[in-house]
């Protein structure tokens, strides 16, 4: 059964150099969903498992490309909350998380069950005139098998105001009124969870069930229902440990009814009457990557490209006029400042100007590249024809972009795509100008409140922690970086776990309920950390010091990653030490009641750009626990920022010593704030949903790793979001 150790959330602001990881529950990404752009109306309404269907039983509907739902339903002691994603046009994806009261499962004893489980969709045929839209499903096919079911459903539109469903379903859609069998079919819910059900897909009894949709208006839609799961769970009873459990409900009849009401927002709000005998609700909210409030932004317009005479494109006077020399990089970081940059140095000779940047403000690289270029053309003299911007980040250049000012001059009223293809990108090393006195921030700091989340602990899914945390950083030189974070609780209940997570394995995160209670205040990290560029293509790391809230010691990086190469190459190696529970200076044993944890751990890693926005990485190499296996992971990521994906590690330590879950898995997705705000920032929040916190496939959680760094002002990255290059 899933009831093992809960994940930590911190879900206070985060910076894009940070790139923090944080785990949410379903309520706290609907508040962020809150923020966006009003849906239109061509998402389909969503069922009671928060994928689109009539009400308890799936449709053959897509969401738009890329949709981002999260609903709340609730009925007859059941909470399931969900967060689906439109992967590609014709493939989605699920994560839902229940809540059952007073279910009755063998050696279950709790009042209240809790299970995780994940669905995916596909659309194997489109709706046209002639025939329906076919799709073909799995439920809760990562997990204990609660909710398992598979499916065949077909969809058709009659008019703009009728839908009809119909559809044949296996597992728990075959549990009511079955037409035939296609062989056995394991029923038993799986203890441990999280391995795929391979052997129950589309085996057992079938049944029909069905559905029609009436649109009454533009806003409401009325519903009838045929369901083919007879609930066979919910409706037992029997008693644990002298203790009488269900039934959930009394399941009278397998017709439902129900209304949906779609809000001016897009959210759909829904009210059914279910199976005879129970009333439930469902809130289900959208947004879309595509779609923001402001897409064209609200920062300030930027400044016009000033068109050069034919007399001053040959004039080389300037040059010997000290003054006019002296003042260009004094006027040139002025205007940088006034939108938001950082200018840290200039080269000046006859024809070519190479400008060192540092961008605090655009999470659009190309935005920053486009507004320098546009105060260059300003301000520079008329002979200066080659403009080369060298992006700074953690004081090592990451490429040298080349842009010729006849063409900014000729094309700032065309696509971008005509600048894209006569742009230059180059390796940086060795290109960026000397640092110019007086121009390096030294000191970084910020202040303010902090939430931390606890979720998945049966004992209480949701707890939580607020507190203060002051973080602050200081340049010794430009890539050499001294920095750390304290945090003060100031109210919260974390410190009230007290369930004990078994493991077989060294107990190199099933801790975490001693670090919250004893960590108050706590030192969260404190590190020297040097970025280098050792070679050409490559670019390195090293970090000492508290590493994170759990660890102490030494990490270091290394990074192949061309400037116009879809593949980068790292590696990392860690020599670690566990910190005292309380967070402070001291550290204690690295051996636990369940093994010793290896000082040395490490990765050879892998990256690459698939295009068309979907990007891999594998890691390969030994994890905190000393296990050793292999982490894949698939994201898809938008030009404004988005990025939303998937993960899962497959280490040699076996399932009974990795303990409920089988094997580390989670989702996560990034939401840029200024697709919130429509204001120029690199802030981002990053929600990492982890079902549960065990020790196999446990990596460092050391900050700045180098390929999120570095690959922003490379080819494959600028090209996607080079549309924001005149912005």
């Amino acid at each position: 059964m899933k009831h093992g150790g809960n994940k930590r959330t911190d879900i206070s602001g985060t910076r894009t150099t940070a790139r923090r990881k944080a785990l949410l529950g379903g309520g706290v990404i609907a508040a962020v969903l809150g923020a966006g752009v009003a849906m239109a109306q061509d998402v389909p309404f969503f069922g009671l498992y928060g994928t689109p269907g009539v009400i308890d039983m799936p449709s053959a509907d897509m969401a738009p490309d890329a949709t981002l739902s999260t609903s709340i339903s609730n009925f007859a002691g059941t909470t399931r909350t969900t967060i689906s994603f439109q992967v590609l046009p014709r493939l989605s994806a699920s994560f839902r998380y229940t809540a059952i009261q007073n279910l009755y499962l063998p050696g279950w004893t709790r009042d209240t069950y809790y299970d995780r489980s994940f669905d995916m969709r596909y659309l194997v045929l489109s709706e046209t005139d002639m025939r329906p839209a076919v799709s073909v499903g799995l439920q809760d096919f990562i997990g204990t098998g609660l909710y398992g079911a598979e499916y065949i459903v077909a969809s058709k539109n009659v008019g703009r105001r009728l839908q009809f469903t119909a559809g044949l379903g296996w597992g728990r859609l075959g549990s009511f009124g079955a037409l035939g069998s296609t062989g056995t079919r394991p029923n038993e819910v799986i203890g441990q969870g999280g391995i795929p059900t391979y052997d129950r897909w589309f085996r057992g009894d079938f049944a029909a069930f069905g559905g029609i949709a009436w649109k009454a208006t533009d806003r409401l839609t009325l519903k009838v229902e045929y369901s083919s799961d007879a609930y066979d769970d919910e409706v037992g009873s029997g008693t644990n440990s002298g203790t009488a459990y269900g039934p959930v409900f009394d399941k009278k009849s397998p017709w439902n009814f129900g209304l949906d009401y779609r809000l001016r927002n897009g959210s759909q709000l829904s009210l059914y009457s279910l199976y005879g005998s129970e009333i439930g609700a469902m809130f289900t909210m959208h947004a879309n990557p595509y779609r923001s409030s402001f897409p064209s932004g609200l920062e300030q317009a930027p400044p016009p490209i000033r068109v050069r005479g034919n007399a001053e494109r040959s004039d080389l006077g300037w040059q010997n006029d000290v003054n006019v020399v002296n003042g260009l990089p004094v006027r040139v970081r002025s205007q940088l400042e006034s939108q938001g940059m950082r200018f840290e140095g200039m080269e000046l000779t006859a024809t070519t100007a190479t400008l060192r940047l540092n961008n605090p403000r655009y999470g659009n690289e190309p935005e920053a590249i486009g507004r320098a270029a546009r105060v260059m053309s300003r301000i520079l003299p008329g002979s200066i024809e080659t403009f080369v911007i060298v992006p700074m980040v953690k004081g090592v250049p990451m490429a040298a972009i080349t842009l010729k000012r006849t063409d900014l001059e000729r094309l700032e009223h065309a696509p971008a795509d005509q600048m894209l293809a006569r742009l230059g990108i180059a390796d940086g090393a060795g290109q960026a100008p000397s640092l110019a006195p007086g121009t390096l921030q030294r000191l970084n700091w910020s202040f303010g409140p902090f939430m931390q989340l606890s979720v998945f602990d049966p004992d209480n899914p949701i707890r939580y922690d607020l507190g203060l945390r002051a973080r602050a950083s200081y340049l010794l030189m430009p890539n050499l970086v001294l920095s750390g974070s304290l945090s003060k609780k100031l109210n919260g209940n974390l410190d009230s776990v007290t369930r004990t997570v078994t493991s077989g394995l060294p107990r190199v995160r099933t801790d975490y309920a001693q670090y919250s209670r004893q960590g108050d205040p706590a030192i969260e990290h404190l590190t020297l950390t040097h970025f280098g560029r050792p070679g050409k293509n490559l670019y390195s790391r090293v970090t000492l010091g508290y590493l994170e809230s759990m660890y102490a010691g030494a990490s270091g990086e290394l990074l192949w990653k061309p400037v116009g190469s879809r593949l980068a190459l790292g590696a990392e190696l860690n020599w670690v030490r566990p910190r005292d529970f309380d967070q402070m200076f001291g550290l204690r044993s690295n051996v636990t009641s369940s093994g010793t944890i290896p000082e040395l751990n490490g990765h050879l890693s892998a990256y690459y750009d698939f295009g068309n926005g979907f990007h891999g990485q594998m890691d390969v190499g030994r994890y905190l626990a000393g296990d050793i296996g292999t982490t894949l992971s698939l994201d898809r990521e938008f030009a404004n920022g988005w990025r939303v994906g998937a993960y899962a590690s497959f280490t040699d330590a076996n399932i009974d010593d990795f303990g409920e879950g089988s094997f580390d898995k989670g989702i996560r997705m990034t939401i840029p704030f200024a697709w919130v705000t429509g204001k120029p920032t690199r802030q981002e929040n990053t929600i990492a949903i982890q079902s549960l916190t065990r020790d196999g496939g446990a990596r460092l959680n050391v900050n700045d790793r180098l390929y999120p760094l570095v690959r922003d002002y490379h080819q494959p990255e600028l090209a996607r979001a080079w549309g924001g290059f005149w912005r």
